[in-house]
């Protein structure tokens, strides 16, 4: 594979052309046709051999949920669904359950009058998940070929694990547990929350890179999955035992303890982003780093950049413990192999032992 073949799937010849430009940025990418609803897309497939199919949400004969069913029916070498949504409750909704179903990815659409200026921001976002997408093939976004991009692909393929590392002690004890991800998130998060501990006896906060009203869709996806209470964290909203609070997007969270009512609270602010990321990892950390100390758990799971590996340096110099989902497991392993590149790490999980290792470091045994 010398480039990633593309078939854009969108209901308006306006939004097809938007995707295809926006596309036609990346030399390393070829478009190979459009299709105005799932069902021409479907037909289509086997004589285009997309790697990669964008998906609307909302089209006629067969809508973008729809034809991702019919995608898992099929089965076989199908190409990689990223939807694309718009900034709705509704569609944020459907674009969750889309991830469920097996979508790679989504990005959504800008809202703004400016034509260009929505490619520019389509651009923002296409450019990682092309990036994850293309490096796992040895494909350098900005050259077309296969001449390694060194960063990219040790983002997507990340460096060799040689250091052996032993489980985190219970005896930490921890007061709060913080886990920062990215690209691969919702799916990965949908495949550890369900195998926490109904009786968790600590708060758990999550910084998932997303733009707003996605977050929210995110909690209440997550909240049907699993018996403890996944929210989306509020301002003011006091830290509770057992509780999971998802971090807003498009704003910055923190925690601060309340000494006099012996208690910790979540704060929400308009702080600039760090990393590129609003929320970001690292602005998450920091704050657990100067408020418990070690008395915390910090993960860093699947994610392209490097948002965290300060965070996590700052949690770990304070005694609290770090773990880094492993190479293997991770969709893009961009974040984790930040974290273990610092010496942060104290221990390197596959992603179905991070619930257990949180269930094993929180009950103290």
């Amino acid at each position: 594979m010398d480039k990633v073949k593309v078939l854009i799937v969108d209901d308006t010849v306006l939004y097809r052309k938007i995707l295809k430009d926006t596309l036609q940025m990346f030399p390393a990418v070829e478009i190979v046709g459009t299709a105005p609803n799932g069902k021409i897309a479907l037909s289509k497939i086997p004589h285009l051999k997309p790697d990669i199919m964008t998906l609307d949400l909302e089209m006629p004969e067969l809508n973008g949920l729809e034809t991702l069913r019919e995608l898992k029916k099929v089965g076989g070498s199908c190409p990689s669904a990223l939807m694309v949504s718009a900034h709705t409750t509704k569609d944020a909704s459907v674009t969750m359950e889309a991830l469920n179903l097996g979508a790679f990815d989504f990005i959504a659409k800008p809202s703004g009058s400016d034509m260009h200026s929505n490619i520019e921001t389509l651009k923002e976002q296409f450019e990682p998940i092309l990036k994850a997408f293309l490096a796992k093939q040895g494909i350098s976004i900005a050259k077309g070929r296969k001449d390694i991009d060194r960063t990219a692909t040790q983002q997507a393929k990340g460096p060799a694990q040689t250091k052996s590392y032993a489980p985190i002690s219970p005896l930490l004890k921890p007061e709060i547990v913080v886990i920062g991800i990215s690209t691969g998130g919702p799916k990965a998060l949908a495949e550890v929350v369900p195998n926490l501990d109904p009786k968790l006896r600590v708060p758990i906060v999550i910084v998932q890179h997303m733009p707003p009203v996605f977050t929210n869709a995110l909690a209440g996806s997550l909240n049907q999955k699993t018996a403890l209470t996944v929210v989306e964290a509020s301002h003011g909203q006091k830290l509770e035992a057992g509780n999971i609070y998802i971090a807003p997007g498009g704003k910055q969270l923190r925690i601060e303890k309340d000494k006099l009512a012996n208690n910790s609270i979540v704060v929400i602010t308009d702080d600039p982003p760090e990393n590129f990321c609003k929320p970001a990892v690292d602005y998450l950390f920091r704050s657990v780093s100067k408020n418990f100390g070690k008395k915390a758990l910090g993960i860093i799971m699947t994610g392209m950049g490097r948002d965290g590996a300060l965070g996590a340096r700052l949690m770990k110099r304070v005694g609290a413990g770090i773990i880094a989902q492993d190479k293997d497991s991770s969709v893009v392993f961009g974040m984790p192999a930040e974290v273990i590149k610092t010496g942060a790490a104290d221990y390197v999980a596959p992603l179905h032992e991070i619930a257990n290792e949180i269930n094993r470091i929180c009950r103290g045994y």
